[in-house]
């Protein structure tokens, strides 16, 4: 059955040309398996705003070979000559090769094909001269059973596909030389004008937010598939997703992708395959690694696994005979498909030059300061709830994509616009805001910017204490965790009563993933000797004791790490506190320690990007 015309299925890498094979195919296989491929090329829809002449030639000349192939069929041969057997091999090797030409044009990014315009106009001029040529050895006369008709029409895609030059679509070409004029005026930091971006985009069919994302998307996608092969490549399309991130907002405003909020404000109760998850934190691999023995573990949690002196696999038991961790690429790929196919975001921390990348290309840095500008001056005057909410959403998205992005739009002086939002009665704004802070926090230069602002501070401290959802609330206790990371801050933030109320409450309140954020915010306060104190007085140790039947690995961590730095004798009065750890205790040691090395690990980096895992030496 010959597949539907608008319809591909996703492939993260391109086979080369000579990846395709002979088929091994008896002669009437081969024919018939001919007239399936051909069939299927020809069913298409010429390509719509890019290759439009190629793709609609390519297309009709399977077309023609389609009547070839059932006129053969119709025959009913039994045995083909060896010459035509050869020259039917070629045949489908090439058509294979249109197929994929044809799919990879109709699925990938419109902007990447605009810039690789002469290179594809190639490969469709390669593939009709191969062809061309096949049917020059084509041996008409060991077939005396063709029509006339069938023989001429032979000639004719003979004829049809001997082609000198390649053909360069003067359209596409002069499209191209505006599209690299708008990244260098983006590179001179010059804002483009507005007629022209309009124009540029709508020549694309990017006409609209959701073809914008998509774009983006497949943007991206070339980003994983270039990143190990060509430096330059990559930053090029780099460049350009900042370019259509830019116009998508100045051309169609800043929207709220529904799936994507959805998906947001989910994620926690998604149930990952088993396969997906790190055995010792359990958690979705973001970056999976094969250690010596051959097991997979997420890198963070592995390489703190090492970094804390251990020399043997969690998983097996089994010494460790060298510390390398390799890549599992395959493992990755998999699981970024299966994110993709269930709307959840996929954020590696594969620590490769992907993201140092934005910083060498100059037009992908101005760009995404142009975007930062403009979003937050659409924050600066009396916006409605629904179009500043929309503003924000925007923020958030682009700031947790890398370290650059935040400061971009740190520097764009998105915090003071981003405070009143944190007070808002509606739900979703109030989420956004505060998980955009969330994500500027993460970067270490912004932490000062969010510190040194008392009302963000307090707009923060506030939507822990009383804020309209939990997830609200969560994400303002990950951000006192990420504000917590340097020491100078953690000091400021246990002397405020609110934090560590606001925390101990929401960790005995709040859902499993709300009380994980308060427990770790809880464990990098107690870092400090000196806040030991002040989290008894606030109940810390008691509630401890109350969750642990819950979180188990964080509870028992904090009271460890209390009792390590002066608080042994408040632990140990509290009521129920030595029964609930030989509970704990008894339970890792049934599920064979995994609870006792989740405690040792800490926390996972957070799903919104970049805060870095927090190590316990309690059980070191």
């Amino acid at each position: 059955m010959a597949v539907s015309p608008n319809f591909f299925p996703p492939r993260k890498r391109r086979p080369s040309p000579g990846s395709f094979i002979f088929p091994n195919l008896s002669d009437l296989k081969l024919v018939r398996s001919l007239l399936l491929l051909s069939q299927e090329i020809s069913i298409l829809k010429p390509l719509n705003y890019l290759q439009k002449r190629s793709s609609t030639s390519i297309i009709r000349k399977s077309k023609l070979l389609v009547i070839l192939f059932e006129e053969i069929l119709r025959n009913e041969i039994k045995f083909l000559p060896r010459s035509a057997v050869l020259c039917f091999e070629e045949i489908y090797i090439v058509l294979q090769r249109i197929k994929s030409l044809l799919e990879d044009c109709s699925n990938g990014s419109k902007m990447w094909l605009l810039i690789q315009n002469e290179s594809v106009s190639n490969s469709f001029h390669e593939l009709t001269v191969e062809l061309s040529t096949l049917l020059d050895i084509f041996p008409v006369t060991d077939f005396p059973n063709l029509s006339e008709d069938v023989k001429e029409l032979v000639l004719l895609i003979r004829k049809q596909c001997w082609e000198k030059k390649c053909f360069v679509d003067p359209t596409d070409k002069n499209l191209r030389y505006d599209v690299l004029k708008l990244l260098d005026q983006i590179k001179k930091e010059i804002v483009p004008d507005y007629s022209e971006l309009n124009r540029v985009f709508g020549r694309l069919g990017l006409v609209d937010s959701g073809s914008c994302r998509e774009e983006m998307e497949c943007l991206e996608d070339e980003v994983n598939n270039h990143n190990q092969v060509c430096e330059k490549s990559t930053v090029e399309i780099i460049a350009l997703i900042g370019l259509v991130r830019y116009g998508k907002c100045v051309l169609f405003g800043a929207s709220t992708p529904r799936y994507e909020m959805a998906a947001s404000s989910s994620f926690s109760e998604i149930v990952f395959p088993e396969d997906f998850r790190c055995p010792i934190s359990l958690d979705l691999m973001r970056d999976p690694v094969v250690v010596a023995t051959g097991q997979t573990y997420d890198r963070n949690s592995i390489s703190h696994w090492i970094d804390s002196g251990h020399e043997t696999c969690p998983k097996t038991g089994q010494n460790l005979v060298h510390m390398n961790l390799i890549p599992n690429k395959a493992m990755k790929n998999l699981i970024a498909l299966w994110c993709r196919e269930n709307k959840i975001p996929f954020e590696s921390t594969e620590p490769n030059d992907k993201v140092n990348k934005i910083t060498i290309c100059k037009a992908a840095m101005e760009a995404t300061r142009m975007t930062a500008v403009f979003l937050v001056d659409k924050l600066s005057g009396s916006q409605l709830p629904e179009t500043a909410n929309r503003v924000i959403f925007e923020l958030r998205v682009l700031s947790k994509t890398s370290s650059d992005n935040r400061a971009c739009i740190a520097e764009a002086g998105a915090i003071p616009k981003l405070v009143r939002y944190l007070a808002s009665d509606n739900p979703q704004l109030q989420v956004n805001a505060v998980t955009t802070i969330l994500n500027l926090s993460i970067f270490e230069g912004n932490k000062r910017k969010i510190m040194e602002n008392s009302d963000a501070l307090e707009g923060v401290i506030e939507v822990l204490r009383s804020g309209m959802t939990w997830e609200a609330k969560e994400n303002a206790a990950a951000t006192i965790f990420s504000l917590s990371a340097l020491h100078e801050y953690r000091k400021k933030l246990w002397r405020k009563s609110r934090v560590v109320k606001g925390l101990v409450e929401l960790a005995k309140l709040g859902p499993v993933s709300a009380k994980k954020d308060a427990l770790v915010a809880i464990l990098n306060l107690a870092g400090d000797r000196d806040a030991v104190g002040r989290l008894i007085e606030g109940g810390v140790v008691e509630m401890a004791v109350e969750v642990a039947g819950v979180v188990p690995e964080e509870a028992v961590a904090i009271l460890a790490t209390v009792a390590k730095r002066g608080g042994a004798l408040a632990v140990a009065g509290a009521k129920g506190a030595v029964r609930k750890l030989a509970e704990v205790l008894r339970r890792a040691r049934d599920c064979q320690g995994k609870c006792s090395r989740r405690a040792c690990i800490g926390l996972q980096e957070r799903r919104y990007g970049g805060a870095g895992a927090v190590g316990c030496n309690a059980w070191n």
